[in-house]
């Protein structure tokens, strides 16, 4: 009930303007005046990279459409903050649902709560209205990387429905650029992303041909993405790279992975 009665309010905020005392005050969904921290991508990579410099094991949770869940997004963090194996946190995207300003602000706020840093990817949903602009500025670009112990972790925009296919979405020149600069001491590496190969957002077209790019990475482990609301693992491409697929918070879920010099695990938790 708490959900819908923000739902409703965000909604009603974005419709009609309303009266504060004599002044006239209007929000609408293009609003671009960032109230708040900014840049988080940025600032929590590099707690991570300094914290997990040249460690043989991490541990990472990863969390997905959030959206309009708040109390859920909330518990989420709480359960999260209860553990003391975790080293940071991995959203893959849908932090919004309408791309308006203040559910990407509501959502920075309780991922702030973490005791961990977090990083949060672009989700199909953000992007509407101005959505990705906002996105840009309170996360920053789209596509990024970093480096978790000795793991990279690449991140990418895969909503190319989004753009109407008219930018390289998933954007292979990136790929080329990050593979021809990774940092040293690169073993092994993870991607992720929101819409997950074969999905109505993903540009089919090229999927084998991202998967041929990704695989170039080195001792690639798996992919992580979101988007479809539901857990679930598959090997699309019958190469042994697995997908997992993390459900939404409306389903209280998400997925705990613990990389090492031998081996991954994986684990799917209820909250």
């Amino acid at each position: 009930m708490r959900d819908l009665t923000k739902h409703l309010f965000i909604t009603l905020l974005c419709t009609i303007p309303f009266v504060c005392g004599c002044d006239m005050i209007e929000y609408h969904p293009y609003d671009l005046d960032i109230e708040g921290e900014c840049d988080m991508n940025s600032r929590n990579i590099a707690r991570i990279e300094a914290s997990l410099a040249g460690r043989d094991e991490i541990s990472f949770i990863v969390i997905s459409d959030t959206q309009r869940w708040y109390d859920e997004t909330e518990d989420a963090v709480e359960y999260i903050n209860s553990r003391d194996d975790v080293d940071f946190v991995v959203h893959t995207g849908d932090l919004s649902d309408f791309g308006l300003k203040l559910e990407f602000e509501k959502q920075r706020d309780i991922l702030n709560t973490l005791n961990v840093p977090y990083v949060a990817l672009l989700g199909n949903h953000d992007c509407l209205a101005t959505g990705k602009d906002v996105y840009n500025r309170i996360f920053g670009p789209e596509n990024f990387a970093f480096t978790a112990g000795k793991v990279r972790f690449v991140c990418l925009n895969t909503n190319a429905l989004e753009f109407d296919y008219s930018e390289a979405v998933p954007d292979l020149a990136y790929l080329e650029n990050e593979l021809d600069n990774l940092p040293e001491g690169i073993e092994k590496t993870v991607v992720a992303m929101h819409a997950g190969p074969y999905s109505e957002q993903f540009n089919n077209n090229i999927a084998r041909v991202f998967q041929a790019y990704i695989k170039r990475f080195p001792d690639l482990q798996f992919c992580i993405y979101g988007h479809g609301h539901t857990t679930r693992i598959d090997d699309y491409f019958e190469d042994g790279i697995l997908y997992y697929q993390c459900t939404c918070a409306h389903k209280r879920g998400l997925l705990h992975f613990t990389i090492n010099s031998n081996e991954y695990t994986y684990e799917a938790i209820d909250y």
